[in-house]
């Protein structure tokens, strides 16, 4: 945009542009402040956090098997233990993006860090799977307040530049190494501890305690929000939660309920989610439409500020949405790969926890190399290289798995797959969170973030279900084949149909890693370099990029 150019603030955009620009120097200042140390430690204490949210699903993943026999849990009520964080983490995901962009963003990182050393300690010393499952719960509801206020720190402590583009890059690593690191300190910590399983929780406790130090520390005090009235949509907040509740519950029960997708409970909640969520869709449109209109009206109890704007959908000529959908879609591809390969580890080739945690290793040294190449380049390449490359890298390393031979050596299939699948998952992760960043205006850049997590979240119950319903389908029908009626455990399930079950599940999600693809080669052409190498301030900051994508779109005038 020319610098000859100015916005027309008279419109209801315009206004809105402007109140974000009266922070400008407040940010700066908080910038040249700091020093280098501080920043790193800023960059260093996000990812942390990544990390920790993702390891708390795979680290318990991992033990599954020791905790079942433990506390005695049922095999079909297991799952809820990964579940139900799951369920809580990225359902509240938005409602707390919204509240760090209104009332703080290092506030609601430390809330969130102060729930998760809470309920991870009590999960610790939990005596039965029911007060698991629900610790698990509420322990997931940190990890919802501390990821999105994660990326709306890392957005107004690094302006655009190649700081900027650093810091982004190791956020994103911090969920492919996030995944690794669990499986292999929880393998570790299960099998050679005495505490065994709640070793891990305690882990957890600890790491989540130093990260909520290094954070108090480090982040700059929280600039008040730009937003002349400071309200929180509660109704659509209500309507958004209870909806994905309902639907990732759904994703969740339905292979195991008592008649499949077929039990009555199942269809009434499914239908009910998907209903609530469209209420919430026409609810944020309509509160929207009303604030552009009279902007006044945002006092009134039943009209207050949209806890997502639908336009954030259309941003850049809606090719936000085109990244949303592509996150969705490779997230359900890496959470698929993850969760078959470590089950045909332990259940078909029947290896320790420590035997499995060994062959996830190469992600974690993957994912801190390609943090460094991803920051390297991100700057000089277009979006859609990056997004492009790292869907098909998913999608190859899913194949390479379809096509497994037992009998061959791990480095055959197993090692390529492993570390194709990190290049996969970063490159959309921080390419797509350093595009989200750009296109959203100050203000909206945690609850910006939390919309890209939930379609991680999302995608990850969406993928595992699909998958499960595959793999069930195919085992059942080549234990058919060899007169073999399977159970409703699985345990009598002949071998050679489990394996072509693992390698259907793995074709499911290359099949999802290659829509995505597809997706981003026929959208994302024009999009260009999201990363920077020189850092942009004042007339070129987010503000006004963010506004550049959104005249576009909203046709907010320009005069000479």
């Amino acid at each position: 945009m020319s610098k000859d150019k100015e916005f027309n603030l008279a419109t209801p955009a315009g206004k809105e542009l402007g109140r974000s620009l009266s922070n400008i120097e407040t940010v700066k200042d908080h910038d040249a402040e700091r020093s280098r140390l501080r920043s790193i430690f800023i960059v260093i204490t996000c990812t942390a956090a990544m990390v920790v949210n993702i390891s708390n699903t795979t680290s318990v993943s991992i033990s599954l098997p020791t905790i079942e026999k433990d506390l005695v849990i049922e095999e079909e009520q297991l799952q809820w233990l990964v579940s139900a964080y799951s369920l809580s983490s990225g359902c509240l995901l938005l409602f707390f993006g919204r509240l760090a962009d209104l009332y703080g963003r290092k506030k609601a990182f430390m809330i969130g860090t102060l729930c998760q050393i809470a309920f991870s300690l009590g999960c610790g010393f939990a005596q039965d799977g029911l007060t698991l499952a629900v610790l698990r719960g509420f322990q997931g509801i940190g990890g919802s307040a501390t990821i999105p206020s994660a990326l709306g720190i890392l957005a107004h402590a690094f302006p655009p530049s190649r700081a900027r583009s650093i810091a982004f890059a190791t956020f994103a690593a911090g969920a492919p190494v996030g995944g690794a690191f669990g499986m292999i300190i929880g393998g570790v910590l299960t099998q050679l501890t005495s505490p065994h399983w709640r070793s891990i929780f305690y882990m957890a406790a600890a790491t989540s305690a130093v990260i909520g130090v290094s954070g108090l520390i480090s982040f700059d005090a929280d600039v008040p929000s730009s937003e002349v009235v400071k309200r929180v949509d509660w109704i659509g907040a209500s309507l958004v939660t209870v909806g994905l509740v309902l639907i990732v519950f759904v994703l969740a029960q339905g292979e195991i309920a008592s008649d499949g997708w077929k039990t009555p409970y199942i269809i009434v909640l499914l239908v009910l989610g998907v209903i609530l969520l469209a209420v919430f869709l026409v609810w944020e449109w309509k509160l929207e439409r009303i604030i552009e209109e009279d902007p006044s009206r945002a006092t009134s109890m039943w009209t207050p500020p949209p806890l997502m704007k639908l336009s954030l959908w259309t941003r850049a000529k809606g090719r936000m949405a085109v990244i949303l959908v592509i996150a969705f879609l490779n997230w359900s591809a890496f959470i698929g790969w993850s969760f078959w390969v470590q089950l045909y580890y332990q259940n078909y080739l029947l290896l320790t926890p420590v035997e499995t945690m060994i062959r996830f290793i190469p992600m974690f040294i993957v994912g801190c190399l390609c943090n460094f190449f991803v920051a390297m380049v991100v700057a000089k390449l277009p979006l859609v290289i990056f997004v492009v490359s790292g869907t098909l890298l998913t999608a190859t390393a899913a194949i390479l798995f379809a096509l497994i031979d037992p009998s061959v050596t791990y480095w055959a299939f197993c090692f390529p797959s492993t570390v194709l699948i990190v290049f996969g998952a970063d490159f959309v992760y921080s390419s797509g969170t350093i595009f989200i960043a750009k296109t959203s205006l100050p203000h909206e850049h945690s609850v910006a973030g939390a919309l890209f997590q939930t379609m991680t979240q999302i995608g990850t119950a969406f993928g595992l279900t699909i998958s499960t319903i595959v793999f069930n389908t195919v085992v059942d029908s080549e234990s058919a084949k060899l007169g073999v009626t399977v159970n409703s455990s699985g345990t009598n399930a002949p071998m050679s149909a489990q394996l072509v079950g693992y390698h259907d599940a793995q074709w499911t999600s290359a099949a999802f890693a290659l829509m995505a693809a597809l997706l981003a080669a026929l959208f994302l052409r024009s999009v260009g370099i999201v990363g920077h190498n020189r850092v942009i301030r004042h007339v070129d900051s987010d503000q006004t990029m963010a506004a550049h994508a959104a005249s576009h779109d909203t046709g907010i005038p320009m005069t000479n």
